[in-house]
């Protein structure tokens, strides 16, 4: 089994930017619900477990709480905001309402140099919290102070037990790496075992393991995220792998050949392009809510590859590009849903298969990309923009009708065509698109008055999908993108720029 951090979840909003962190050190983290604890430490057995920061008040009725036995396991601990609130208060402190939220920046004063801050001086840190301890527990001391929380860290290197108020996983403190770092090293003992070439070897023995002489139909998209599971799986497998590339109706303009061209050469396997339009349109007519929408395309994906199965009369598992992301926002556990994906939430419960492959599901976006390049996938493969399962049908406000996809598809290319000239988008755009809203607004074109569509743009900076800046596109390549689909595509008449990082919004429209 291989080492790793368990990062309990109290709901705070930078939860899984902590296992990132964790991961870019060396070490393997994975995200927990808190009441969970427990039994997740009894499965896993970590080295160390970080709880995390989260909205509530320690002392408030039904705020999220950790048992006290964890204390008692002898595993290294680190308390992260919330999460250092909780622990002086269940081990016998004091947690009093500050008086004065602190958010931003603020100087940490190092007070104890040994373990957790060895190596680290005063410092910028990033603050986000309303309480603070104001009494530690027997045993424990003070690590480090700001000018407004006179406990900003604390310390039982005997127990070792840490608490710091301060978001160490965040940009803006300065030092946070070099203190994740301490706790992960000098404290949990970890030994830098976490690279895509370990991962890479260790699921090629476990798919080898799981399917031994069985076949696999893989749900391929022409994606990062299926292209790399493929990519994975091939190198098991071999000619056991047959991809089946689905044509729901949903695609980019040009995608279905582009995506057939792109595998061609790269792969030693079976290819199966399915053309299923009109049976993808059909099931989604006159369906509006967006939840219904992934669900009956994550059904309908299932049913494809079924049929397919039955030709091939050979496929004992499903094969699919599941990434980590898909998993915590589809709310499994007791994480809260966000949105279902097809490949996650949208799954029928029954199949005709002996089970499913997800050879990506403990990976971020990132490193998706990262174990892409170690198997020896093409570039401009691995740095293909992310596009979702259920295509164009979650970026169309309302209902999908052809006439609608069509004015996407055309205007979308010629979004995507402005942002890719002389690579801007390739150098500095993580994810660009358009979405077709349901709303009509009046315009004038050449001496007629229109009532036409709204057409919102997106364009977003990320490194791995968890959250996302919005990103500023030079006003000239905005300002060529509105004239062209103004004038090039019918029934639109109005463009908006979406500026709204994730979080609040999601990446996607719905």
């Amino acid at each position: 089994m291989r080492e790793n951090v368990l990062v309990l979840d109290f709901g705070g909003q930078y939860n899984q930017l902590i296992a990132r962190r964790v991961r870019d050190l060396g070490v393997y983290a994975e995200v927990v619900p808190c009441n969970k604890a427990l039994a997740a430490i009894e499965e896993r057995n970590p080295i160390g477990i970080i709880l995390t920061g989260g909205p509530s008040s320690v002392y408030a009725k039904g705020a999220p709480t950790l048992d006290p036995k964890v204390f008692e396991c002898g595993i290294p601990i680190l308390g992260i905001c919330y999460g250092a609130q909780l622990v002086a208060y269940l081990l016998g402190g004091e947690v009093k309402s500050a008086g004065q939220q602190e958010y931003g920046k603020a100087t940490v004063q190092v007070k104890d140099n040994g373990n957790i801050f060895e190596g680290i001086d005063d410092s910028i840190c990033w603050m986000s919290h309303g309480d603070s301890v104001t009494k530690l527990p027997e045993g424990f001391h003070v690590a480090g102070s700001t000018v407004t929380c006179p406990v900003a860290a604390y310390a039982s290197d005997s127990k070792k037990i840490y608490g710091v108020q301060f978001h160490p996983e965040v940009e803006h403190s300065v030092q946070g790496n070099a203190l994740l770092k301490n706790f992960l090293y000098n404290i949990c003992g970890a030994t830098d075992e976490w690279t895509m070439k370990n991962y890479m070897e260790l699921s090629i023995q476990s798919i080898k393991d799981k399917v031994g002489d069985g076949t696999v139909l893989l749900a391929l998209s022409g994606g990062v995220d299926s292209s790399v599971a493929a990519a994975l799986i091939s190198k098991a497998i071999g000619k056991n792998l047959t991809c089946v590339f689905v044509d729901h109706g949903l695609l980019r303009k040009n995608e279905f050949e582009e995506v057939k061209e792109a595998f061609a050469g790269h792969f030693d396997m079976e290819l199966v392009a399915v053309d299923a339009q009109e049976r993808f349109l059909s099931k989604l007519k006159g369906v509006v809510d967006p939840e219904s929408k992934r669900k009956i395309i994550g059904e309908e994906f299932i049913r494809v590859f079924e049929d397919e199965a039955k030709k091939l009369k050979s496929a004992d598992f499903l094969a699919q590009g599941t990434i980590y992301p898909d998993v915590i926002e589809s709310g499994l556990g007791d994480a809260a849903l966000i949105k279902s994906h097809h490949n996650v939430g949208g799954l029928p419960e029954i199949m005709d298969f002996k089970g499913i492959i997800e050879p990506l599901r403990d990976l971020f976006k990132d490193e998706v990309r990262a174990l892409g390049l170690e198997l020896g996938l093409p570039k401009e493969l691995v740095w293909r923009q992310p596009f979702p399962g259920p295509g164009l049908a979650i970026r169309i406000i309302g209902e999908i009708t052809p006439e609608r996809l069509s004015i996407l598809k055309d205007a979308d290319y010629i979004f995507r065509e402005e942002l890719e000239k002389d690579n801007y988008a390739l150098n500095n755009v993580w994810q660009y698109f358009a979405v077709l809203t349901d709303i009509r607004s009046v315009g004038v074109m050449g001496d007629y008055r229109t009532y036409d569509y709204l057409l919102a743009l997106r364009a977003v900076t990320s490194s791995d999908a968890m959250s996302a800046d919005w990103a500023r596109i030079p006003y000239n390549i905005l300002e060529s993108a509105s004239t062209r689909i103004v004038n090039e595509v019918k029934q639109i008449n109005r463009i908006v720029y979406d500026i709204t990082s994730k979080p609040p919004a999601t990446i996607e429209w719905e």
